[in-house]
């Protein structure tokens, strides 16, 4: 597990950013951080939406009409080949 930052690490880091960057370049790169934050998140939303319309589209449910003619049990294995070979 990673340590948290304290404050006194965080202006460090801000020290470090400011002399490698400069203060002018600073808003820029926050729009830019912002930016990629955003595109990101609504990609993993896509992704998401997408297994959500994949896993209803393709259900593993058992249909409400089992043949009745068929013992309980030869039913039972004959449904759990089927979820295996989904």
């Amino acid at each position: 597990m990673l340590p948290t930052l304290g404050p006194l690490e965080l202006a460090i880091i801000l020290v470090i950013v400011v002399l490698v960057f400069g203060a002018g370049k600073l808003p820029e790169l926050g729009s830019a951080l912002g930016k990629t934050l955003r595109e990101f998140k609504s990609a993993t939303r896509e992704i998401s939406e997408v297994q959500a319309d994949v896993k209803s589209a393709v259900s593993l449910e058992p249909s409400a009409k089992e043949p009745s003619a068929k013992k309980d049990g030869a039913a039972k294995s004959e449904l759990a080949e089927k979820k295996v070979a989904s």
